[in-house]
């Protein structure tokens, strides 16, 4: 198996692989949701070359991730993630994209939070 420079451009199979897109009948790799969200999303523009062979660099990698984490992970819609995606520095998302947070780490920061709000409170 060859190995690739993180910033060569890879296949749309690499990419269905990198972000573990499979389809729900047979759990194989799902190509054709790259290929939808190409079409829904604008910003998603991988380089095609010889054959119409699609082939993303790292930005269009990182822009799927997010489209990946907002629809799969945060339920949004395609219409929200295209607000999201069309606002003034949308690829700068914040870091919960690229790093969610677990239900039990937030419960936990917002208990602690809710705790020096208290002590604030009786301060007073």
């Amino acid at each position: 198996m060859i190995n690739k420079d993180n910033n060569a451009y890879k296949t749309i199979g690499e990419v269905a692989k990198e972000l573990n897109l499979r389809s729900k009948n047979n759990n194989n790799l799902s190509t054709h949701t790259i290929r939808f969200w190409e079409k829904e999303f604008k910003q998603i523009k991988p380089k095609i070359f010889n054959g119409n062979r699609r082939y993303y660099d790292n930005k269009n990698i990182e822009l799927l991730k997010k489209v990946k984490f907002l629809l799969k992970e945060e339920g949004m819609t395609i219409d929200g993630v295209k607000k999201i995606l069309e606002k003034r520095d949308s690829l700068d998302l914040d870091e919960t994209t690229i790093h969610p947070i677990k239900a039990s780490e937030l419960k936990m920061k917002l208990n602690k939070i809710s705790n020096l709000v208290k002590k604030i409170k009786d301060m007073k």
